[in-house]
């Protein structure tokens, strides 16, 4: 693979943007930082909730993307860890908090044994944990920058762990020809027809936990290879969940209709992977390449061009499903793009490999721009609405500039940021105060708040944030990387 520059060795917007040129990222980005009302993100945005007709001005265009924590309670109920993470999001200004973290609708659905899961048992705590998040920003910020907070539910299908954290224990939509390979899945993983309408049925108890509790709205979530993701392309299954578009859909679709029914207070929104590629692998040479595919046409990549290596240039798929979200009242929605457990460098843009992945097969910036085109092409089509656009992390220092270029040129209607919040959570307080940004906090995309769960350890940035860079945990991390550097 080629060498490609890292972001910090580039000392000017203009030194940036002839990069970008010689690269062919087709994005760009402002000369310098604006301060004030000469900024995009300053702008307020007016957003109407066409399921419960509440009306909102948000403050600014930062949004806050969801992750999920390995730091909760065995329950699910958050930890402390979990409300220190939680509150320092509440130090970032941002207007939008799209989600807070993925939490697990069942306990059967969890990624991971720490996962957040929103039951009878731990809905008061996550309701005291929201609680104190809205008055620490309201406390920081005012009244006029209370974020609209939302609850991001999930169901982790064929990544959920057994209890242990030792395997998996997929859950599939359907038989995968790549997918079951890369995960060791088969047919005895595949949901059956009932166990579907049991999963749907959590969805909509979660959904009324979550009015419950308090938040403004849930997120669906349709992304990252989980369930509700994987549905979409159900090609291949047969019944009432599968074939179809209605049927791919079906399942989403109960899960919008019920909660709407059952937590009518409760506004909706849908964090969507915008396109999907093929399954990639470790190469030889420890770079990323494709699973190898002899099938034709490669139909299980949503909103994919059939190669399974580029988004369709029509979107029609995607366009099929905004359409869906049209005719359940849902207008929000937080875009991603394929999936962290097979194509990670499409969705979080990196120049480091993670333990269990590869190192990039492109100059991460072309995955920055895929992210950015998909998400502009979407807005020119539907200007109504309201768009987080997300893989802006690896832009580091130049996250507010070329931000604010994509929002002047109505790319988006928001920036989200999700694991840089890990190492800096006041950024956006910081650049809308005009405040000139902490380049040792930056998340430099070093992996290792995925590093530490994936060896079973807690979640957090160790490389930058000094409460885990000082645990004991980082030592073990520290380990544990040396001993499979030199194997």
């Amino acid at each position: 693979m080629a060498e490609f520059k890292k972001i910090p060795t580039f000392k000017s917007a203009q030194e940036f943007r002839t990069y970008l040129k010689k690269i062919g990222a087709d994005f760009d980005l402002a000369d310098e930082p604006r301060v004030g009302d000469d900024s995009a993100f300053a702008k307020p945005y007016l957003y109407e909730s066409k399921i419960t007709g509440v009306k909102r001005t948000f403050s600014n265009r930062w949004a806050i993307l969801p992750m999920e924590g390995w730091d909760c309670l065995p329950n699910g109920a958050p930890s402390e860890l979990a409300r220190r993470r939680w509150l320092r999001f509440a130090e970032s200004g941002a207007s939008v908090f799209f989600g807070c973290e993925a939490v697990a609708v069942m306990p059967s659905a969890k990624a991971n044994a720490r996962q957040m899961t929103i039951t009878k048992e731990t809905v008061g705590e996550i309701a005291k944990l929201r609680e104190e998040t809205v008055a620490r920003a309201r406390d920081r910020f005012g009244f006029d920058c209370i974020p609209y907070i939302g609850l991001q539910l999930t169901h982790s299908g064929r990544f959920v762990k057994t209890p242990d954290d030792k395997r998996l224990n997929s859950h599939t939509a359907y038989e995968h020809p790549l997918l079951d390979k890369k995960f060791h899945c088969g047919p005895e993983n595949v949901l059956t027809d009932a166990e579907v309408e049991e999963i749907v049925a959590c969805f909509l108890e979660a959904g009324k936990l979550a009015q419950e509790a308090g938040f403004d709205f849930v997120d669906v979530k349709c992304a990252h290879g989980y369930l509700g993701h994987e549905f979409l392309t159900a090609y291949d299954r047969p019944g009432k969940y599968g074939g179809s578009f209605e049927n791919r859909t079906r399942f989403f679709r109960e899960i919008v209709e019920g909660i709407k029914k059952s937590a009518p207070a409760l506004d909706i929104g849908v964090r969507l992977s915008l396109g999907d590629l093929l399954p990639f692998e470790k190469g030889p040479d420890g770079f990323g390449k494709p699973m190898e595919w002899t099938g034709g046409r490669y139909p299980y990549a949503f909103n994919g061009d059939g190669s399974g290596l580029d988004v369709d240039p029509d979107m029609k798929e995607l366009m099929q499903f905004v359409g869906l979200l049209d005719e359940l009242g849902i207008s929000m929605i937080g875009s991603t793009f394929g999936s962290p457990y097979y194509n990670p460098h499409t969705q979080r843009p990196a120049a480091y490999a993670v333990a269990d992945g590869y190192m990039p097969p492109e100059e991460p910036l072309l995955g920055v721009a895929r992210q950015i085109r998909t998400v502009r092409k979407l807005k020119e089509r539907r200007p109504d609405l309201f768009v987080i656009g997300s893989g802006y992390t690896y832009l580091q220092e130049f996250i507010p500039l070329v931000g604010e270029w994509v929002l002047e040129t109505g790319g988006a209607d928001a920036v989200g940021l999700g694991r840089s919040m890990l190492s800096y959570p006041t950024l956006p307080a910081d650049y809308l105060a005009g405040k000139t940004l902490d380049k040792k906090s930056i998340c430099r995309t070093f992996g290792d708040c995925t590093n530490g769960p994936r060896a079973g350890l807690i979640s957090g940035c160790y490389p930058l944030d000094d409460f885990y860079k000082n645990k004991d945990e980082a030592k073990t991390l520290k380990e544990i990387k040396l001993l499979r550097s030199s194997r």
